[in-house]
């Protein structure tokens, strides 16, 4: 029996993982499960897969959570360091699923322990993939990714050598204005944004498809994962979402990852690995399909992939101000403060104001250095929503 924490396990990614665990209940045993401010689905999964632990990240949340768990056996905690102490419960596999920067400490403590960190927090590789990789090489832990595209990516790679790889290619569906002019998607809304044509996603993740800074976080996260250069990375728009990457060889042979686009797919490779298993995922069938296309982004209308490659050229740092200053502009667009196009501008002009001061290309990786270019981009990025909302 497999010991098996989740964190962030009340967002989609969570869910589905525990959706895959729940059809093989004799094969797991939860340690630990942790969530946000859902503390009525936190305590459901805590009772249902009788968790160890059940935490919540926020403080505030730790009565309701108390409250929906008495009379059980089950700790509970609340807060950063309590989420901290989760990641250092013995177990075998952990996955990653907190949105954001802040899996990254969690992240960091599981690999301490040598174990199996599926990694669905691209952010941690964003922000600190040198730290993150190396702290698993230091411990002898394993990083599998849980990204359909990553996941993809590193399938097609089983028995290939990295050196023979010429090209990767992540695809993009484009999300709800890929045929938007960019006058319109100036004007977009909160539910239009949100109205994702292939993928059923959490609010922040799903916004981030529409924006495509989500891909621009996998540009960076597939150059610190897999050790490419920034040159060898592409991003292809393949409204079907069949496609999840493609990887091509110096010999001009191609490697083509196809399924349905359902998260349990690269979950479900991840929590098996490195053996494959039966999964409730979708057969595809091409026939029906018909055709598959494929068209360059268009990086006037989606800047953040331009956005992404001077993050990637830059280096250093540079990946923790600029996943904090999405992470702010998007808080800012989800409040009202500021457009949908607005979010590439405030991040493009916090990357630039903080070119220099902060320092942020030369400075060591260390968790401390990573924390304060965050934290400091975030200040710098609420500045400029401020202007930004005045001036609206």
């Amino acid at each position: 029996m497999r010991r098996v924490s989740v964190f962030g396990s009340t967002g989609s990614v969570g869910q589905n993982t525990l959706d895959l665990i729940r059809r093989e209940p004799k094969d797991y045993e939860i340690i630990a499960l942790t969530g946000g401010r859902n503390v009525a689905q936190l305590a459901r999964d805590a009772r249902e897969f009788d968790a160890k632990l059940a935490v919540t990240a926020y403080d505030d949340q730790l009565e309701p959570l108390q409250e929906a768990l008495s009379g059980t056996e089950i700790a509970v905690g609340a807060g950063e360091n309590a989420i901290l102490e989760a990641a250092d419960r013995p177990a075998d596999w952990i996955m990653s699923a907190i949105v954001g920067a802040a899996g990254l400490a969690p992240g960091l403590r599981v690999l301490k322990h040598g174990t199996t960190l599926a990694l669905a927090n691209k952010e941690s590789l964003v922000a600190a993939g040198p730290l993150l990789l190396n702290t698993a090489r230091k411990y002898g832990a394993t990083i599998l990714p849980v990204d359909s595209e990553h996941s993809a990516v590193f399938q097609s790679l089983v028995g290939e050598e990295i050196n023979a790889v010429e090209t990767v290619t992540i695809t993009a569906s484009g999300g709800p204005f890929r045929d938007w002019p960019a006058n319109r998607m100036a004007r977009a809304t909160l539910q239009e944004a949100l109205n994702h044509p292939n993928w059923a996603m959490g609010q922040r993740i799903t916004i981030d498809s529409a924006s495509m800074f989500n891909k621009a976080l996998e540009l960076i996260e597939t150059k610190e994962f897999f050790g490419l250069n920034a040159d060898q990375i592409k991003v292809l728009v393949h409204p079907e979402s069949r496609v999840h990457a493609l990887v091509e060889f110096v010999d001009g042979a191609m490697m083509a990852h196809l399924g349905a686009p359902d998260m349990r797919h690269a979950i479900g490779y991840a929590l098996h690995w490195p053996k494959r298993r039966n999964l409730p995922v979708e057969r595809l069938d091409l026939a029906g399909i018909g055709q598959l296309r494929f068209e360059a982004p268009d990086e006037a209308r989606f800047p953040a992939l331009r956005l992404a490659r001077n993050v990637m050229k830059t280096g250093g740092l540079a990946g923790a101000v600029f996943n904090a200053a999405k992470e702010r502009a998007l808080d800012g667009f989800i409040a009202g403060q500021i457009g949908f196009m607005d979010m590439a501008n405030v991040v493009e002009d916090v990357l630039t104001q903080m070119s220099l001061p902060v320092g942020h290309k030369d400075a060591p990786f260390t968790l401390d250095n990573v924390a304060k270019a965050d934290h400091l981009a975030r200040i710098r990025t609420s500045e400029i929503i401020e202007k930004t909302r005045i001036k609206a």
